[in-house]
This record gives structure tokens, C-alpha cells and sequence, in this order.
């Protein structure tokens, strides 16, 4: 599966995608910083450069198990001399290459892994290879960052069906509707709502009529750890047989000390 994105170095918009576990970089739209009305000529002058050769063949050999090493001998004996020309579809097609790839269509060019593209970068220019660097790297962290967070989301809603589950052994009588099993269900949700965000879903809606989703997709990343842990918790109350009212003031206590200790730690961390 290949993951398209973009990212701006410099007021040049530059492609990206990751494919097969690798991140690769629109080296087309690097050269463009050289020759913006012949990218690709830019790229082959690169790659008949002796030293070019010389490092596709090392990051290949370190990378690539089914790298051509033959081939590649070939190329790097004839890289220099004036009559030696090489496009990135002879070196992938000859080498069986994986560090610099082609794309076609809307969303085409010359790819390379971010090594290579890093290193043609420093080519180009020095100064912009610092800053795509440091884009680049921008890049990686906010995709984690939303890793992060939807991963948070998934346990949440992990958590929820667990939750579910003691509802419906615990709570709902035999020979209900499922249209009653319904409304326990979202009486049961309210409780961790007004637990840790001090009101209910209708509420929460009448008060945002303008915004779209439901107000866990608006929690942050620590209200989202909180609630999954109150829905374990309150799991195990309804197993116990705890009221409805002594379960949200005593969720509510759980959900004010640890937001405390969350949020103490977040204000840890900024302060090394």
C-alpha cells in the first residue's frame, strides 16, 4: 500500500509517499529548484556523476538482497567518461534498484528513498537539503503524533465494546427490545460523559450544533487515555452491582484524579 502526502520546503511544493515500509521523496521536484522546465535532465546529469553511481550501488548493496551487483560494476566503470548517460529507468530496470522509483499520472516522477534523495538534495544545494530535512522531519513527527491519537481512539472503542458487553449481561432483562437495550446503552455512555466531560452527548450537541462527530472526537489524547480506563472501570462496577448514581460519583472522582496526573505530566515533560 503506497501513503501520498506533501510537504513545502522553501515555497516548493514536494511530494512524498511511503511504499512497502520505505519513505520516498519527489526528487523531480527537487530539481526543479535547478531547471524547472527540465527536471529530468537535472536528474540525469546527477546520475552519470561517478560519486552518484558509486552511492546507488552502496545503498542498494546494504539494502537490497536482489540488487544486480554486476551490473551495477558496469555502470561505475563507465560513470565519468563523456559518453556515459543514465536515467532512473535504466538503473531500476538493470539493477533491479528499490531506492529510487518512477511514478506515473497525476501524482508522478522520480522517487527516492529518503537517503538518496537527501543526498541529491545536498547537489542541488546545501541549504535546501537543510530544510527538507528539517521539513521532512516536521512531517514524520506529526504523523506520529496522529498515530498516536488514533490509537487512543481504537482502545477507546475497544474499551466501549467491553463496556457494552457487562451492559448487556448486567443491566438489561430478558425479553427486552432492542430498541430499550438502545436507550440503556446511551444512559450508560452518558454516565462516563457527565463522568469526564461534565455533560451529555445531547447536551454536548445542543451546545455545538455546528460541529460535526460527537464530543469524544473532540477529547484530547489525555481525555481519551482517561476514558478508556473509566470504561474498564466502570465494566467491573456494573459486574458488581453498583448503582447508576454511586457509579458516576465515584467515576467522576477517578476521572478528576487522573486528569490531574496526566495533565501534570504533559506539564512535566515541557518543562525539560
Amino acid at each position: 500500500m503506497t501513503k501520498k502526502d506533501a510537504i513545502i520546503v522553501k515555497d516548493v511544493t514536494i511530494k512524498t509517499i511511503s511504499k512497502d515500509g520505505m519513505d520516498y521523496i519527489c526528487i523531480t521536484d527537487i530539481a526543479k529548484q535547478k531547471n524547472s522546465t527540465d527536471p529530468n535532465g537535472v536528474i540525469g546529469n546527477w546520475m552519470r556523476n561517478r560519486n552518484t553511481v558509486e552511492f546507488l550501488g552502496i545503498w542498494e548493496t546494504l539494502h537490497n538482497a536482489k540488487f544486480n551487483p554486476l551490473e551495477f560494476e558496469g555502470f561505475r566503470k563507465e560513470a565519468g567518461l563523456n559518453a556515459f548517460t543514465l536515467s532512473p529507468t535504466r538503473w531500476i530496470e538493470a539493477t533491479n534498484a528499490i531506492g529510487i522509483i518512477s511514478q506515473s499520472g497525476r501524482y508522478g516522477g522520480t522517487f527516492a528513498q529518503t537517503d538518496i534523495a537527501f543526498e541529491f538534495a545536498s547537489w542541488i544545494s546545501v541549504e535546501f537539503r537543510l530544510y527538507l530535512v528539517m521539513e521532512f522531519q516536521r512531517l514524520k513527527t506529526e504523523e506520529q503524533k496522529q498515530l498516536g491519537w488514533s490509537a487512543k481512539r481504537e482502545l477507546s472503542k475497544i474499551n466501549y465494546r467491553i463496556h457494552t458487553d457487562a451492559i448487556k449481561s448486567n443491566l438489561i432483562p430478558a425479553e427486552v427490545t432492542a430498541e430499550q437495550a438502545s436507550i440503556i446503552y446511551a444512559e450508560e455512555a452518558d454516565v462516563l460523559n457527565v463522568a469526564l466531560f461534565g455533560m451529555t452527548a445531547r447536551q454536548w450537541r445542543n451546545a455545538n450544533p455546528d460541529l460535526k462527530g460527537n464530543i469524544r472526537d473532540y477529547a484530547t489524547i489525555n481525555e481519551l487515555i482517561c476514558l478508556s480506563n473509566m470504561e474498564n472501570i466502570n465494566a467491573v462496577l456494573i459486574n458488581d452491582g453498583i448503582p447508576q448514581g454511586e457509579r458516576l460519583v465515584k467515576l467522576n472522582q477517578i476521572a478528576i484524579q487522573q486528569m490531574q496526573v496526566l495533565e501534570d505530566n504533559e506539564g512535566r515533560k515541557l518543562l525539560k
